[in-house]
């Protein structure tokens, strides 16, 4: 695969095979984002386990310290109290019966997030087809499905982020901008890691974080050593 000019000189300033240490590392991040727009800088975390068992799935949701830079769109589908509290955190929409009829009838998904009260789960679940394959579908274990919709969507705004295994057993995650700067991203990096690192499943034996590489929207990939969270 041939790459551009500024792609293989970022490269160029990466040691073949070192694991960096995280502040080395996000410093080089920062140096190797040079797109004309302000690259994500995403984090990609192998895990040791076996996601074909239930009882070794990792999912869950944390607030990053300083966001992620992007402007996150919500949909809460509530009723009575708990929709007037959603409007008044700032949703992008809110509805109930209306939102669901939208969704079913156009497919529609311009929204980054779906929160809605448990209530509501029993006619939301039917979205499934429509949710699932964009990985949109509310869940009690992401903060998604919820009596408090507007502390969820005020998390959501502030840079909650979700993270979950693919079929690979990796977690993709972005966790800032190059403009962040190195030590917010790597203080973004560390909170994402640590809750990570509390979700280790009870049934899994042997290293759990087997590697750990960062790098931007157009940039080379950058590997880190993970012997502290292993």
């Amino acid at each position: 695969m041939k790459h551009g000019k500024k792609y293989n000189a970022a490269s160029a300033l990466l040691e073949v095979g070192k694991l960096y240490e995280p502040s080395e590392a996000f410093e080089l991040s920062v140096k190797t984002g040079t797109a004309k727009f302000d690259e994500t800088v995403e984090v990609h975390i192998r895990l040791g386990v076996d996601s074909r068992h239930a009882d070794q799935q990792v999912r869950g949701a944390v607030v990053l310290p300083n966001g992620t830079g992007k402007t996150v769109r919500t949909l809460v589908i509530a009723k009575g109290d708990a929709a007037k509290a959603a409007e008044a955190a700032g949703s992008d929409f809110v509805g109930a019966e209306d939102m669901i009829e939208k969704i079913q009838k156009e497919s529609w998904t311009d929204y980054d997030i779906i929160i809605t009260t448990p209530d509501m789960m029993g006619m939301v679940g039917r979205l499934g087809k429509i949710l699932g394959p964009k990985g949109l579908m509310p869940t009690p274990k992401a903060g998604t499905v919820t009596p408090d919709v507007a502390k969820a969507v005020t998390e959501a705004k502030a840079g909650k982020i979700e993270y979950r295994l693919d079929k690979s057993n990796i977690i993709h995650c972005p966790i800032g901008k190059v403009s962040f700067g190195k030590e917010k991203l790597q203080e973004n990096f560390e909170t994402l890691m640590d809750a990570v690192v509390k979700a280790k499943p009870t049934a899994m034996k042997g290293q759990y974080v087997k590697s750990c590489v960062i790098a931007t929207t157009m940039g080379p990939g950058i590997k880190l050593t993970v012997a502290k969270y292993a």
